[in-house]
């Protein structure tokens, strides 16, 4: 009886701890973190995919799961799907902060809507650059290279109470300037190209100074915003593939993958 009782607590652990990590993952992960996917589904989905990765994982170690040992266990679990879903984050973030400063160079950062990802209230730009983020990420499969890293994970940081370190934890919170320098580098020419803008409304206001600048330089600018914004579109597939690349080789340095310089593995 004590045979029996130990192999199906242990069976019982084997599938518990990683259920824990993709389930972590997929709570705070890009598309399936967001607010507009249900619980239910998220949930089966975890379960899903816990089912179909456990019988290829490492055996786990023998840990009671009622001991003070197992509570670590699984708060490690946690911080490395947390981690790991929390860097598509950064990558959507990074787009919607790019259209949160082209909106409000253009004037057009007055109207906002609700963020589908978050619920709370963002610029219209900023939502246009999630939605083309979003589909572009479900289209270059980023979906399934975050569940081959998840898979991946389990052979470089095994189920222990030893998890992600310290050095880890750097990197992911020094990859947050990065997202800044990333979305001012994508913004950069509509902020020349507007500051352009303005400064030509400047000088015809110094020539000409019964010209009234209100009426005739909001709508310019407005209607030049939209011709800057439709250029910008052009190249964010090349701005996507660098920083999802980007994220990529931070996943890698945390996960302790081998990865290529283009974030292969």
């Amino acid at each position: 009886m004590d045979i029996l009782m130990t192999t199906i607590m242990d069976t019982i652990a084997s599938y518990m701890w990683p259920l824990f990590r993709v389930s972590s993952m997929f709570m705070v992960m890009a598309v399936f973190g967001a607010n507009t996917t249900p619980v239910r589904v998220r949930a089966l989905l975890s379960m899903a995919i816990t089912f179909a990765i456990v019988p290829v994982l490492p055996p786990v170690e023998n840990v009671e799961l009622f001991a003070a040992s197992a509570m670590f266990i699984t708060l490690q679990q946690l911080l490395i799907g947390i981690a790991m879903g929390f860097v598509t984050l950064l990558v959507m973030q990074t787009f919607v902060l790019t259209g949160q400063i082209i909106g409000m160079q253009t004037s057009l950062g007055f109207a906002s809507m609700v963020d589908p990802s978050s619920g709370q209230q963002t610029p219209v730009i900023g939502n246009l650059f999630l939605l083309l983020t979003t589909m572009i990420f479900l289209a270059v499969d980023g979906h399934l290279v975050m569940i081959r890293m998840l898979v991946m994970s389990f052979e470089t940081i095994p189920i222990s109470d030893q998890g992600l370190s310290i050095t880890s934890y750097r990197m992911l919170a020094d990859w947050g300037g990065y997202m800044f320098g990333a979305a001012l580098t994508m913004s950069i020419t509509p902020i020349v190209a507007l500051l352009l803008i303005n400064l030509s409304f400047g000088v015809m206001t110094r020539a000409s100074p019964q010209l009234n600048i209100f009426a005739i330089g909001f709508p310019v600018t407005m209607v030049s915003g939209l011709v800057i914004l439709w250029l910008t579109l052009t190249p964010i597939m090349e701005h996507f593939n660098e920083v999802w690349t980007s994220a990529q080789l931070l996943l890698c340095d945390i996960l302790k993958l081998q990865c290529n310089t283009d974030g292969a593995f």
